[in-house]
This record gives C-alpha cells, structure tokens and sequence, in this order.
C-alpha cells in the first residue's frame, strides 16, 4: 500500500466563492479510479491541543495499492486539471507519502 497526504495552505486573500471552488475540486480528487480510498478535509475542531498543527486549511489523505496507481494518479487528467484550476488559491503544500 502507499499512502499519500496532502496539507493545503491556502492564500488569505483568496474569496470564499474561490475557496468553496477549491474545496469541490479537491473532492473531486476522489473520482479518480486508482484511488483505492481517500478522505478530504479541514482541520478538526474537536480535539485541539497545542502538539497538534491545524494551520492547513485543507488537507487529503488517499490510499493506492501500488506505486503504478499512485503514478496513474498523478497523471490523470482530473488531477491535472485540479492543479491547473487551483494552483493559484495556495500558499504552500506540503505532501508525505510513506509505505
């Protein structure tokens, strides 16, 4: 399995109707066929403690079953028209994969 997480840091100056935008996008991720699960979300405001970092405004968290699926993921077409479209909303990203 390989596991692929992504923290969103998005732009202060960006509107509410460009960040509801970013945020269906991001869904949208999840129609991608090589995604064998996966979850978008916001930081949660259930647990807040000082060790734990909810500076990202968005973040995903999908899981493939092999390197080749992550790979095809990266390429898709949905993929890349969601870093083309959105790109322009985020600061910084910062992405962890591990096995």
């Amino acid at each position: 399995m390989f596991h692929h997480v992504v923290f969103f840091y998005l732009k202060k100056t960006i509107t509410a109707a460009q960040r509801a935008e970013f945020e269906a996008k991001l869904r949208g991720l999840l129609r991608i066929k090589t995604i064998a699960s996966g979850y978008v979300g916001k930081p949660s405001t259930h647990a807040v403690r000082p060790i734990i970092d909810t500076t990202y405004d968005f973040a995903e968290f999908f899981v493939f079953k092999s390197h080749a699926d992550h790979d095809a993921y990266q390429v898709d077409p949905i993929h890349q028209d969601f870093i083309k479209d959105c790109k322009e909303y985020w600061e910084s990203v910062k992405i962890y994969d591990f096995e």
